[in-house]
């Protein structure tokens, strides 16, 4: 275009997109050229360490790779702190051109800006940081690239703020919006990328909610589509989007390492080729000073599979916003490396984290904690520790999606506490349902007990080998392991401060083990020939405790679903209560039976008190179910009032 003539006619507006567009290519070239001005110090200190390696940064801001590599390559030290380098006052001299091509756009949008940052490059240049020369101090580096303290400049801060004030220039002087993204001067295969774009950014940027970020503009410079987002609000955080017919290039900038690495796992379908984390350093940004660069590179085998990847990207934005913030959060409730992949699982179901901060985050399970099990999770205690591993991620995973679904549908603040609390007192009743779990086992023990005695019976009664001490040794191996599981679930009672009633369970669950391991050890001893009749009885009363234990497994299996809610469940568990009153009644009934018989019947001293000692420690294992009962009831109750 005829630019000088159309300035000279006060036009010169109608240059603003143009040169709004080219300011935004020089900043991108600033960008390599001052990183290869670190690279070749770095290089020059440690000429060991391999050589950066720039060429993708370098193609994607229209700049020749070899020159670049040249001179990162060829740097060395020369006297007391100098560098040279192959072309370095060529470098030099290109910074500072690109630099005033920044200026001359932001001047032709506001002319009083231009003219500060004029006068701040006239600074610098006058320091001497700018000459075109083939050395250069290294002290000049440092200034030059660095981002100077409150009251300082460099040329790193005033590029930064030159692209700040473009940015702000592009937006107001776009000529459409293009659902949402500010353009200018694209081409008509260009539309259809962006449209792709902000069709994935548009999907998901209600999940940031009140957070500023996300705006996108696009442009067409040096022959390609850029597609600039903001993110958020920190400096470094950027994403720059180049687009030449089907090859896509990214390039993103990140003060966290887990968050770039994050991000990158967000595209695991395509087949991307991503760059190195590289550490670049710059005063200034981060707490160390130092940000991350990463450059992904996909190759498209047409527009539709392009789009498909430009819409991913648009979408996977809003979940870098404040991710840090969260999986700090998260970590104070889980593992980091859970915390990590929570947040994974929320950006691929979409529902994000941002949500789950808006509402107050640590406040909400906090409040959940203290007002759902103010004595079962202590102050500080992970919730992998009072929940475990699994149903602590399962519960947090959940809090992210009520709380962004109750913001999303305008519902309150109370709402979502109540269910975050509800789904954590859920979330306890099923770790007491697990160590319910660990008594049935117990039940199952004390069943397999009484079918060993009752088989021994049967076996005298019919006449046939009953080996006495097969029986002691399978029945003590069942004790003994019945004993482990009572060990173990003490221990997690104590360790998940869980209800003193599942303990209570737990200890006359393995009463009753013992007891009958003891009938069993009598069982043992009895004669062969002891008299049928006796034999029948005992069989009768074993027959008792058979049912005892039956109900008693059924009353604990109904127990562990009562907390879901289910009617039937509650009438079942309540049930066997009963039943195991009136089964430990029966066997009081046959345990006189048995006595009486062996009163009336002269036997002899041996089967008389191997007889009364066997029915007696059954009957006492009846009576440790009809206590278990007891205590399942007052456990079921708490659950129904629940």
């Amino acid at each position: 275009m005829k630019t000088h003539i159309i300035e000279e006619l006060g036009q010169g507006g109608i240059l603003l997109p143009a040169l709004v567009a080219e300011g935004l290519a020089a900043n991108d070239r600033i960008k390599v050229r001052m990183s290869a001005l670190q690279a070749a110090a770095q290089h020059a200190q440690d000429p060991d360490r391999p050589a950066s390696d720039l060429g993708v940064e370098s193609r994607t801001a229209g700049i020749a790779p070899a020159g670049i590599a040249a001179l990162i390559g060829g740097a060395h030290l020369i006297g007391q702190g100098r560098l040279a380098a192959p072309d370095l006052a060529t470098l030099m001299q290109e910074i500072s051109d690109d630099t005033a091509t920044m200026i001359r756009a932001v001047g032709a949008g506001a002319a009083s800006e231009g003219e500060r940052a004029q006068a701040r490059l006239d600074t610098i240049r006058a320091a001497g940081l700018l000459d075109p020369a083939g050395e250069i101090a290294m002290s000049h580096i440092a200034r030059l690239t660095g981002v100077a303290d409150a009251g300082g400049d460099s040329l790193h801060r005033l590029v930064m703020d030159l692209h700040k004030q473009l940015n702000r220039l592009a937006t107001s002087c776009s000529e459409e919006a293009l659902d949402g993204a500010h353009v200018f001067g694209l081409h008509s295969e260009d539309r259809p990328a962006v449209a792709a774009f902000m069709k994935g950014l548009n999907a998901t940027r209600g999940l940031k909610f009140n957070h500023p970020g996300l705006d996108t503009m696009a442009t067409r410079a040096d022959g390609r589509l850029l597609i600039q987002n903001d993110i958020g609000t920190t400096d470094a955080h950027v994403v720059v989007i180049a687009v030449k017919k089907n090859a896509v290039t990214v390039t993103y900038t990140d003060v966290h390492l887990a968050r770039a690495k994050f991000f990158i796992s967000l595209f695991d379908k395509f087949e991307a080729i991503w760059s190195g984390l590289d550490r670049h350093t710059a005063g200034g940004l981060g707490k160390d000073n130092s940000f991350y660069l990463v450059t992904g590179q996909y190759q498209a085998g047409n527009a539709a599979d392009r789009n498909e990847f430009l819409a991913t990207v648009g979408a996977a934005l809003v979940f870098l916003i404040d991710w840090n913030k969260a999986r700090k959060l998260l970590r104070t409730w889980v593992a980091k490396e859970d915390a990590a992949h929570i947040l994974e699982w929320a950006a691929g179901q979409r529902i994000g984290h941002r949500g789950f901060l808006e509402l107050g985050g640590n406040d909400l399970l906090g409040s959940a904690v203290r007002n759902a099990a103010p004595t079962r999770i202590g102050f500080g205690e992970r919730l992998d520790q009072a929940l475990g591993r699994s149903a602590a991620i399962d519960f947090l995973k959940a809090s992210l999606r009520a709380s962004t679904e109750a913001l999303l549908a305008g519902r309150s603040v109370r709402t979502v506490r109540d269910q975050i609390e509800a789904d954590l007192m859920r979330h306890l009743d099923r770790v007491d349902g697990a160590l319910l779990a660990a008594v049935l086992r117990q039940i199952g023990l004390a069943q397999d007990l009484v079918a060993a005695i009752s088989r021994h019976l049967a076996a005298l009664r019919a006449g046939q080998a009953a080996d006495g001490r097969l029986l002691t040794q399978r029945c003590g191996a069942i004790e003994r392991k019945a004993d482990r599981i009572a060990f173990e679930s003490r221990n997690e009672v104590d360790r998940l401060n869980a209800r003193p009633l599942i303990g209570q369970l737990i200890d006359r669950a393995e009463e009753a083990v013992d007891e009958l391991e003891q009938a069993a050890f009598i069982a043992s001893l009895m004669p062969e020939k002891t008299d049928p009749a006796l034999l029948t009885s005992l069989a009768e009363l074993c027959a008792v405790a058979a049912t005892a234990t039956e109900v008693a497994a059924s009353g604990v299996a109904a127990a562990i679903d009562v907390p879901e809610g289910r009617h039937a469940d509650s009438e079942d568990a309540l049930s066997a209560v009963t039943r195991l009153i009136d089964a430990e009644h029966a066997a009081d009934d046959r345990e006189r039976a048995t006595t009486a018989l062996v009163f009336c019947g002269g036997f002899d001293v041996a089967t008389s008190l191997s007889v009364i000692e066997l029915a007696r420690a059954v009957e006492r294992a009846t009576d440790r179910f009809a206590a278990f009962g007891h205590l399942l009831r007052r456990h079921i109750m708490i659950d129904l009032a629940a």
